[in-house]
């Protein structure tokens, strides 16, 4: 699959951009961020360098935390996960 193709309803490289927006929002290394997502570091090394992407269950991990942080009593977060979502995020593509 080239590299700049849609994957489950996020555009590539934009996966990567999305992992690392995601942290540094967080205030999580990598490694801490795989630790939330019950993951490896390698793994979200790959996802945030373009090497790999996630799977269609781990883009709804990613979509779950995003939720639970438009849910939070900070309201830098809620904003924060709001234009995420829509940013890099489709809905139809998050579905069971």
């Amino acid at each position: 699959m080239a590299f700049h193709q849609e994957y489950l309803g996020v555009q590539q490289p934009a996966i990567g951009q999305l992992i690392r927006e995601l942290r540094q929002t967080l205030g999580l290394t990598q490694e801490k961020l795989a630790a939330q997502l019950g993951l490896t570091f390698p793994t979200i090394n790959r996802w945030e360098n373009g090497h790999a992407k996630p799977s269609r269950l781990a883009l709804r991990q990613i979509d779950t935390l995003l939720r639970q942080m438009s849910e939070s009593s900070n309201i830098t977060l809620q904003e924060h996960s709001q234009v995420m979502r829509r940013k890099y995020l489709s809905s139809k593509e998050l579905e069971v």
